[in-house]
């Protein structure tokens, strides 16, 4: 068995999941969420108060602040509640991009010190439950966290906005520097965490090295649902493959915006296209193993590899979830906001679940290269008994709270300053 120390060690700072409150905020389609809000808006003051479905947390009287780098009013939504937020793209579980109205106003929990770090370098591994499918999942996009399923906890790779203070326990790097004899930045270990740790969790045999500070934090319910371990190889041959594998997955997880060059794309003749077009809203999905095609309704598109069909993420499977997201709620009360969608299935969608199958095939092909890493004569491995020795673990508690950042304008309530 290899034992290994925990994601929650190695990357300290993590956050909780968004707590969204209401299912109208959400969409696969921002044209969807742009209505929403303008019924919302032109409702009577009653009846926005109904159609909003307050809570604890939130109410259309309820006063908060701008979520950082959104542009969002401020004013009570029962007597301001402006033009539409400008949709933002997020990431739902682990592969369904969505959209969601960027405004505190309307979410529970926004989770602030999220947006604060969210750029063009940020990159954010999202623990997984303890299911059938990947462990952790990575994203360019803020991605929700979805609570409902026991989801883990967020972990940003940087600290501050532009790529700045990696959130890592200090002098890891150093310390796997020393011992490969080979420079390891932030984005290298990612990378390494990406091939490693991204696996089905009951695939592998990989001990959980706790550190005392952990484990008292797991009694404390802080850390809870996070016990992902990431084995650290001593060898440089074994930590080079494992980045270069880690690379793609993070590309392919990102759909390319991170790392790799342009859009994954499967090899000529295996690529998938759309034989016939969906017409309608289809009420299903399925798979032809015969023909390799993706069936819905009338529509058709193939190839499709069995691989990207059965493929899981959170013990459920990808492609059935992700189309059950574009299709009416199902636990919608009529009238409601969030029983308000679409008629007819768009263009866009079906260009998304190509790209979606192309990327549950690619790293389906991945999994024997990477759980190859990890037998155990490969070693040797850095457990997190070396770690300890050497200082770098259990990492200092400041590093488990978000860095102050002061580089954003942020309007408070009512449209006065945000003091951070």
């Amino acid at each position: 068995m290899v034992d290994a120390p925990l994601l929650s060690d190695l990357m300290p700072w993590s956050v909780r999941g968004l707590r969204l409150g209401r299912g109208w905020v959400r969409s696969a389609h921002p044209e969807v969420l742009a209505a929403r809000w303008q019924r919302l808006a032109e409702a009577p003051a009653a009846l926005r108060a109904e159609l909003f479905g307050g809570s604890r947390s939130r109410t259309v009287h309820s006063s908060v602040a701008q979520l950082p780098g959104q542009s969002a009013r401020t004013g009570r939504l029962a007597h301001d509640p402006g033009p539409c937020p400008e949709p933002v793209r997020i990431r739902h579980r682990a592969f369904d991009r969505l959209w969601l109205l960027p405004d505190q106003r309307v979410l529970d929990a926004a989770r602030p010190e999220l947006w604060r770090v969210a750029d063009e370098h940020q990159l954010f591994a999202c623990v997984q439950p303890d299911a059938p499918g990947p462990a952790v999942a990575f994203s360019a996009e803020l991605p929700d966290g979805d609570r409902t399923r026991g989801l883990g906890r967020i972990h940003p790779l940087y600290r501050r906005p532009g790529g700045r203070e990696p959130n890592l326990a200090p002098g890891l790097a150093e310390h796997l520097a020393e011992a490969l004899g080979t420079a390891v930045t932030p984005a290298d270990l990612l990378a390494w965490i990406a091939a490693t740790s991204g696996l089905d969790a009951t695939a592998l045999d990989v001990g959980t090295g706790a550190t005392a500070g952990t484990r008292a934090e797991d009694r404390a319910g802080d850390r809870a649902g996070d016990p992902v371990p990431v084995p650290l190889t001593g060898s440089a041959e074994v930590w080079a493959e494992g980045v270069a594998l880690g690379r793609q997955v993070l590309w392919l997880h990102t759909f390319g915006l991170r790392g790799g060059t342009g859009r994954p794309r499967l090899p000529g003749g295996r690529r998938p296209f759309v034989r016939e077009r969906v017409s309608g809203l289809p009420d299903a999905i399925g798979h032809d193993p015969e023909s390799e095609s993706l069936l819905l309704g009338s529509g058709r598109i193939a190839p499709v590899p069995r691989s990207a069909w059965e493929f899981q993420a959170a013990g459920q499977p990808v492609l059935a979830e992700w189309f059950a997201r574009r299709g009416p709620a199902a636990d919608a009360r009529p009238g409601s906001l969030e029983a308000l969608g679409l008629s007819a299935w768009p263009q866009q969608a079906s260009a998304e679940l190509v790209e979606l199958v192309t990327v549950l095939a690619l790293l389906a092909e991945l999994r024997p290269a990477r759980a190859a890493l990890l037998r155990p004569e490969r070693g040797p491995w850095l457990g997190p008994d070396r770690l300890t020795a050497a200082g770098v673990l259990p990492p200092p508690p400041w590093t488990r709270r978000p860095a102050s950042v002061l580089v954003h304008q942020e309007e408070g309530p009512g449209g006065q300053y945000a003091l951070l």
